[in-house]
């Protein structure tokens, strides 16, 4: 019974690798496979347990950021992640008490903040440091 038990634990956690992507679970589906031969082989519940868990934990550890090398090098950074570390154009003074400046970048103007709270004045160049929301939080670039 118990060999069930861990396939469909198994099962489960790979259809939520599926669905997630997140390269986390997958590990623990080995591990259940496993703690599942075990069972087969008549091993002890808590003797099935425990490896589950190393065997969980070691590929977690030693094999996902492998995988993630692997599997994610082909990734380009798409959309607003790609606007991080441009260079915009403030058209509108940059003011964060007042909550007012705008930035052009990449063919649309955008809401802005300083990252550093100074004031940046208009036809200044800005570097964009990180997005928050839909405002850029920028920096002057020199």
């Amino acid at each position: 019974m118990s060999v069930i038990i861990w396939l469909v634990l198994a099962a489960v956690l790979i259809v939520a690798e599926i669905a997630t992507l997140g390269l986390t679970t997958i590990w623990f589906a080995g591990g259940a496979i496993v703690a599942a031969l075990l069972a087969h082989f008549g091993a002890h519940w808590l003797l099935q347990v425990l490896v589950f868990a190393a065997v969980s934990f070691v590929l977690l550890i030693l094999t996902r950021p492998i995988a993630q090398k692997h599997l994610m090098k082909d990734v380009e950074k798409t959309n607003v992640e790609g606007l991080v570390g441009t260079v915009g154009l403030v058209t509108e003074t940059i003011d964060n008490a007042k909550a007012e400046g705008v930035v052009f970048l990449d063919g649309k103007e955008w809401t802005a903040r300083s990252t550093g709270g100074e004031i940046i004045e208009k036809d200044a160049r800005v570097k964009v440091d990180s997005i928050s929301g839909v405002k850029l939080m920028v920096t002057k670039s020199e």
